[in-house]
């Protein structure tokens, strides 16, 4: 005779959860973005600053300036994703991954735009006629991670927040569409900032629900793939969003379709073409933060 927990039974829910993961685009509507990218490269043509020349005779010849005409270029990236749902699998499971394995593969492009233009905010820019040269990130544009206390290491404080609004101010950054970006650790150091959290410097929503929106000027961004240097200091960032350009050559594009090839399995499939360049040094401040 058999014990009871032979009848016992095991039920599953019909649905697949994602587990935790950044699931937006963080930086979407920071940067510029531009959608109409052909070919293997793409120039962006500037123009810098023209001065008044005085006169000071009658019949004075008429002075003529040379424009400085400068050139930032970006080339593309293909970036894939794909998985196989075997016909055999298919059968021994109790749900239908497909429309799961789709959600999570726009999940990955949203973090994979993010990661982009994380990447080209302190990388080298493409520069001269042909793109063939590269420009550095300034090292006047950098805020060290000692900046305000002496010369110890120091996370996100209110000194470097001010020295990058000072910065950008001096640069002559537009005021408006200014953004901070940085991850958890760094929003931990703010809300211990007395002016961040009190309602006499600011507005009610850091005090009730813990976040934060803006502050000195910047629309604050929280994202966890910010990078760190070779002395496992973050660097975060501060911009005018004409610092940088998105450019997508293809967007996000999926599909799900029968692989003749592999025994008629699901192929899920998703693809995007992008990449981007930081525009000018002068519209994005760097700054290293220790992290406790």
């Amino acid at each position: 005779m058999s014990a009871p927990d032979t009848a016992f039974v095991r039920q599953f829910k019909d649905q697949i959860t994602h587990l935790v993961q950044q699931r937006d685009h963080r930086l979407g509507g920071t940067t510029m973005v531009d959608m109409d990218f052909k070919g293997e490269m793409k120039s962006y043509d500037q123009l810098g600053s023209i001065d008044m020349v005085e006169i000071l005779g009658r019949y004075q010849d008429t002075p003529i300036q040379n424009p400085n005409h400068q050139r930032r270029s970006v080339t593309p990236s293909f970036f894939v994703s794909s998985t196989l749902e075997d016909p055999k699998d298919a059968l021994q499971m109790l749900v239908d991954p497909k429309s799961p394995y789709m959600e999570g593969k726009r999940m990955a492009v949203n973090r994979k735009k993010d990661d982009v233009l994380i990447a080209a905010m302190g990388g080298s820019a493409l520069t001269g006629k042909l793109g063939t040269s590269t420009q550095a990130f300034a090292a006047a544009s950098q805020i060290a991670v000692t900046y305000g206390s002496g010369a110890s290491n120091s996370g996100m404080t209110k000194a470097k927040v001010l020295r990058a609004k000072k910065l950008l101010d001096g640069n002559e950054a537009d005021d408006g569409d200014r953004h901070a970006g940085a991850t958890s650790n760094q929003f931990e150091d703010l809300l211990n900032i007395t002016e961040v959290v009190s309602s006499d410097y600011n507005t009610v929503k850091a005090l009730v629900e813990g976040s934060i929106n803006s502050w000195v000027g910047f629309k604050w961004h929280r994202s966890e793939r910010f990078l760190t240097n070779g002395s496992s200091h973050r660097l975060c960032y501060f911009w005018q969003k004409n610092a940088l350009t998105l450019s997508v050559q293809k967007d996000a594009q999926g599909s799900v379709d029968k692989r003749v090839d592999k025994n008629m399995a699901w192929q899920v499939y998703m693809c995007v073409c992008l990449g981007s360049v930081r525009m000018q040094e002068e519209l994005i401040i760097e700054v290293a933060c220790a992290e406790s």
